[in-house]
């Protein structure tokens, strides 16, 4: 399966932002929210898709569950793409 991950926007800070983006599979655009958080713990994200994603993803043979997870692993290690001039150290806590 080929998954991509892209940034579109990041609200908030290194302690919990919201982001808002989207991912493609095998070359279907799907768009996400997620709300990471971090600190006490480790960093954590929380990612949603919409019902309609969800039933897409279903036609194409995929588990949506699969899908956020993978999402979700790709948003923690960093797998992802930025808009020009958003940089990771502005929503990265190193």
């Amino acid at each position: 399966m080929n998954f991509k991950v892209h940034i579109n926007n990041i609200h908030g800070s290194q302690m919990a932002a919201k982001i808002i983006g989207s991912f493609t599979v095998d070359g279907n655009e799907f768009r996400f929210t997620a709300i990471a958080f971090g600190r006490i713990g480790g960093q954590n994200i929380g990612a949603k898709i919409s019902k309609n994603t969800e039933k897409k993803l279903e036609q194409l043979g995929h588990d949506p569950e699969d899908i956020i997870l993978l999402l979700q692993r790709n948003l923690l290690q960093g797998d992802l793409t930025l808009p020009e001039g958003l940089r990771r150290e502005s929503f990265v806590d190193d």
